[in-house]
């Protein structure tokens, strides 16, 4: 886009006629305006008008450089031209209708130019909203504006999907299915659609909160080596004495296409100094958090009374013996576990494909209905409790409010006081 021109004899130098300035007001009191592009560095910001009255709220902010009037320009047609600014010569934009009720500006990059415009909107009388809210006008109800604002946060290409496939429907279509079950008095077949809603909800509530793994074990046996090992980058400091590692140390990173963070730990042990032990009481907190506690061994030592407490405290963890590349120390309670070298990157495939299995065992296939919000998952368990407990009516309600097919009371918005 060309920078500001020095000279300009538009209209823009001067301020806004009185009878101009109120009938914009008039308008944008009908209107939502919302940043589209996100926040940050960028060559083009995208600025969203919406409302019965936008055509007129932007014409007349807007001065095309043909001259031709806004409500003459066909839909999905852009226009070039100056936003209008008081005593200024105003910002260069393109201007496109993309419906009757709706107008995009693209105007230069940044907060600056972008901030300009929206405050003038709103000094118009506009309501600022931000960009999901705006968004969500165009679904068809809140299932679809849930994913749309899920994807926006997916961090993999695979959690991504899974959200797409909820966003054209499959969630939409299962619930619906379980509601026509329940209305014609088919318990048994709304029960199975729920269980089977239910038995994807743990994946679901993962597709943009990542997954918790916290590494633990006494200290020196390696785990921030593991997780730099994993990583395939330096993110944890590693040193041979022990107790290196005071504080958690986390990193993202995504396993078989399922977004996770890596949690590094203080190492167990007695006699730790005051800051040594702070750390162990975060060490414990995290491993109350995670999803998959990994216990690392070093299978160079021997095995201690030590390390026998912490496999009895944590009996679900995945065990891993560390320092494969040296010459093992034979004991007979030391218990089955997977092998590796964080050093030489031994065995750290298979670590990965094991976590990857131990988080997710089983993908959803593609096209599955996964519920991903914790009221979508909630009113799931809660119509699945109904019918166990005999009360279909409950169940039935539970699910007609999760698809919006019970009105609920609500303010009146300003785009309802536009139509």
């Amino acid at each position: 886009m060309p920078a500001h021109a020095a000279e300009d004899s538009s209209p823009a130098r001067s301020s806004m006629p009185e009878a101009e300035r109120f009938k914009a007001t008039a308008l944008g009191a009908a209107c939502q305006v919302a940043v589209l592009t996100p926040p940050g560095r960028g060559a083009v910001a995208t600025i969203a008008v919406a409302g019965s009255q936008a055509t007129g709220l932007v014409a007349s902010k807007f001065r095309a450089a043909g001259g031709r009037p806004l409500d003459e320009v066909p839909v999905n047609r852009i226009a070039f031209g100056r936003w209008i600014a008081a005593d200024a010569p105003g910002e260069e934009v393109v201007v496109a209708r993309r419906a009757e009720d709706e107008v995009e500006i693209h105007c230069h990059g940044g907060r600056f130019a972008a901030g300009a415009i929206v405050e003038s909107l709103r000094a118009a009388g506009a309501r600022e909203v931000s960009w999901d809210q705006f968004a969500a006008r165009h679904e068809p109800g809140g299932l679809e504006a849930d994913a749309r604002r899920a994807l926006s946060a997916a961090r993999t290409e695979r959690t991504a999907a899974i959200l797409l496939d909820q966003w054209r429907g499959v969630l939409r279509a299962s619930l619906e299915q379980a509601v026509d079950r329940l209305r014609s008095g088919e318990v048994a077949g709304a029960a199975a659609i729920l269980n089977e809603l239910e038995r994807w909800a743990r994946v679901g509530l993962h597709l943009t909160e990542p997954w918790r793994v916290v590494l633990t074990g006494r200290p020196n046996v390696g785990k921030s080596s593991l997780i730099n090992a994993v990583l395939g980058f330096e993110r944890c400091i590693v040193h041979t004495a022990p107790g290196t590692t005071r504080d958690v140390v986390t990193a993202h990173t995504a396993l078989d296409g399922w977004p996770v963070e890596l949690a590094d730990t203080a190492g167990w042990r007695a006699g730790g100094d005051e800051i040594e032990a702070a750390g162990l009481q975060r060490a414990e907190w995290q491993l109350r958090q995670a999803d998959l506690i990994v216990l690392v061994f070093d299978l160079s030592a021997p095995w201690t009374d030590d390390d026998q407490a912490l496999g009895a405290a944590w009996p679900a963890a995945l065990i891993l013996h560390n320092k494969c590349d040296l010459t093992p120390f034979a004991s007979a309670n030391r218990p089955p576990g997977l092998r590796v070298s964080a050093v030489q990157a031994g065995g750290v495939a298979d670590l990965v494909r094991e976590l990857a299995r131990r988080l997710v065992p089983e993908p959803p296939p593609t096209g599955t209905a996964v519920p991903f919000t914790q009221p979508q998952v909630q009113a799931v368990r809660s119509a699945r409790a109904a019918l166990t407990a005999g009360n279909a009516p409950r169940a039935l309600i539970l699910l007609e409010e999760l698809l919006g097919q019970v009105p609920l009371p609500r303010l009146p918005s300003d785009l309802d006081r536009c139509s």
